[in-house]
């Protein structure tokens, strides 16, 4: 039998496998990203640098055993793929010279047995394949744990003011999609593109080496071109992609922002406005998606043309070479095999392709956020911090959100240890600012902030924020129970020392009145719970935490007179030997503070006690009059006896 039979044809199956893959893939949306200005195999080199080091699982060495067994049953593919045939060969030819059947019973058994190894083709995994993707599976989830975990560590370091102004349904599907692609882009690239490659690059060089020239460089040939337009109309067709995940993204952000102030909704009478811009959104991505799967079919198309060319010319010549007793019969079907085996991978290759490039664009967004700037981050030589006493220190300092927009200027007061130190003014004077820098999360623009004489800004964070304790004027919880809302002041309290934190924010004996006591379920953003009760919620928690300064921002601004009152007994027997920093509008929960400042427009205009500012007739006199005024025209309503009606209809 000859042995310069080379390229290998496909027939009908081939043309099958060319379009299934194609149009059967779903392709996952993400979100759009800055194109680079470098070449195509620059950026590939870029893109592919930063999956690296997720590529070797470095701190597990079982992990990394698994790796290697993988690759070597990847080799062990490549090995098979190139047996198949010959053996196919083998059996067509012992069967035309009637050879012995316990010879032909040997290689039949031999190539079952390499068929059983290999799989069934583009719809069957073999056992080797199999095996790979069971063992590879470990691997997967280590590199998808830890591109989540260190994304969402980022996140959380990222600064006040860009939380402030994100999407929460852009984030969520850029982490999602990111995350899958970086598993997905290894797997592709590991163990479909580089054996596809290694198989192209065999099945020229073997069909060269055992038939002759023609049929290596049909195969060259349109390997060649199938690649080059493939790259091409992908790389056009990119555009198209993108803004349909930016029309995705659109459309999620705006059901995610709907559902999010649903009871907004409710009051306006809105829902079937958001219904049609939910529709809107979705109509617009939908005009982006038919314009993506209809440049995929033009692709297809494309590469179908190309196959089919390719086929008819290597089918002809093999079949004329046959003819003409240069080859043997079993020569045709080994190329008939073969050709099988090279434009599945090749076809794939080109799938894969399409499929690097969705996962790439997935991804990069997901390293946008990665790569997302930490406004405020502890300083290279930052040390920890030593507060024993809790005095703070606020120096000339000036701070800016905006550039041109001053909201603090030449701010300076101190607190000493265990004193309450008031804050006053109207909307936008910079009270809640104050409190935001000294917890960091934004730095000064000029000036410095000391705790016990150390500046804030050359401490670690974390040290800094250990010490601190803050009750936010709008108290969210998390959508868990009442006992672990509160616990989460100190993960490792006990339930007595929680129990205490609640009697003293004195919301313990209205937790137990409640059916399922400390196990209640307080719903998503806390809203089973009313005002008041979520904030005697978030000061149980502060109060937990123990911390040597405590910051109220507006804390007691959500409770009835009674409660206020009660609260306010527990917060002074609470703050008595530690530092406090309170942001008041009710006037009469400051008046026993050590220190009162009043700030208008982000400076400190006036300052004293209760009884020096009132006599000093000024801007407090006028605040105090005014809110004594309004007290004895409007009885207070108790906001914490209104129950919600939702939690009594549960």
């Amino acid at each position: 039998m000859a042995r310069k039979s080379k390229k290998r044809d496909t027939n009908s199956a081939a043309f099958t496998l060319c379009v299934e893959p194609d149009n059967v893939r779903q392709e996952t949306q993400v979100p759009g990203v800055r194109v680079a200005s470098q070449s195509k195999c620059q950026s590939w080199i870029r893109k592919v640098t930063l999956l690296v080091p997720y590529m070797w699982p470095r701190s597990s060495a079982p992990l990394q055993v698994l790796v290697f067994l993988c690759v070597c049953l990847l080799g062990l593919e490549r090995l098979i793929n190139v047996l198949v045939p010959i053996y196919s060969k083998n059996i067509v030819n012992q069967l035309s010279e009637k050879e012995n059947w316990r010879s032909l019973a040997v290689t039949v058994c031999i190539y079952v047995l390499l068929k059983f190894l290999q799989g069934g083709g583009a719809g069957t995994s073999g056992f080797v394949s199999n095996m790979r993707s069971f063992l590879w599976t470990r691997v997967q989830q280590h590199t998808s744990r830890t591109v989540q975990l260190k994304l969402f560590a980022h996140l959380h370091a990222l600064s006040l003011r860009w939380h402030l102004g994100r999407k929460t349904g852009d984030v969520l599907r850029s982490i999602d999609r990111g995350t899958a692609s970086v598993s997905h882009l290894l797997d592709y690239i590991v163990f479909t593109m580089l054996p596809t490659i290694a198989d192209i690059v065999i099945a020229i060089i073997y069909f060269i080496s055992y038939f002759n020239a023609w049929f290596g460089l049909i195969v060259f040939i349109c390997m060649l071109l199938y690649l080059t337009l493939t790259i091409i109309i992908t790389e056009w067709r990119t555009k198209y992609r993108r803004e349909m995940n930016m029309q995705d993204n659109n459309a999620k952000s705006k059901a995610v922002d709907s559902l999010l102030n649903f009871e907004t909704v409710k009051y306006y009478n809105s829902e079937n406005y958001e219904v049609r811009r939910f529709e809107d959104a979705i109509l617009k991505y939908q005009t982006s998606e038919w314009k993506t799967n209809a440049s995929l079919a033009l692709l297809n198309q494309t590469q179908n043309l190309i196959i089919g060319s390719g086929l008819l010319a290597g089918s002809l010549l093999c079949a004329y070479f046959v003819t003409v007793d240069q080859f043997q019969v079993g020569d045709y079907v080994l190329f008939g095999t073969y050709i099988v085996q090279l434009y599945m991978p090749l076809n794939w290759f080109g799938t894969y392709y399409r499929m690097i490039q969705t996962a790439f664009v997935d991804m990069e967004n997901m390293f946008e956020l990665l790569n997302e700037e930490k406004e405020v981050k502890d300083d290279v030589n930052a040390v920890e911090l030593l507060c024993t006493e809790g005095r703070v220190d606020f120096q000339n300092v000036c701070f800016r959100y905006t550039a041109g927009k001053d909201i603090l200027q030449n701010v300076s007061f101190t607190v000493m240890p265990g004193q309450t130190v008031a804050l006053v003014g109207q909307s936008g004077s910079g009270k809640s600012t104050i409190l935001r820098l000294l917890f960091r999360f934004y730095d000064v623009q000029e000036g410095c902030i000391l705790v016990d004489g150390q500046d804030i800004s050359k401490v670690k964070m974390s040290s800094l924020r250990s010490y601190i304790g803050v009750v936010p004027q709008d108290t969210v919880l998390f959508n868990d129970n009442i006992r672990e809302n509160i616990r989460y002041g100190r993960i490792s309290a006990t339930d007595q020392e929680l129990e205490e934190a609640a009697l003293a924010a004195d919301i313990h004996h209205k937790i137990l009145s409640l059916p399922d006591g400390y196990d209640t379920q307080v719903g998503e953003r806390g809203l089973k719970l009313s005002g008041g009760e979520k904030q005697r919620v978030a000061i149980a928690r502060t109060i937990l935490k123990a911390p040597r300064i405590i910051l109220l921002d507006e804390a007691t601004s959500a409770l009835d007179t009674q409660t206020e009152r009660n609260i306010q007994a527990s917060l002074t027997r609470v703050c008595a030997s530690r530092t406090t920093i309170v942001v008041a509008h009710r006037l009469s929960t400051i008046i026993a503070s050590d220190l009162i400042l009043i700030l208008h427009e982000g400076q400190i205009v006036e300052r004293g006690r209760h009884e020096e500012l009132l006599a000093m007739h000024g801007l407090y006199s006028a605040m105090w009059q005014k809110q004594q005024q309004q007290q004895d025209l409007e009885p207070s309503a108790s906001s914490d006896t209104e129950t919600k009606e939702q939690q009594d209809g549960e």
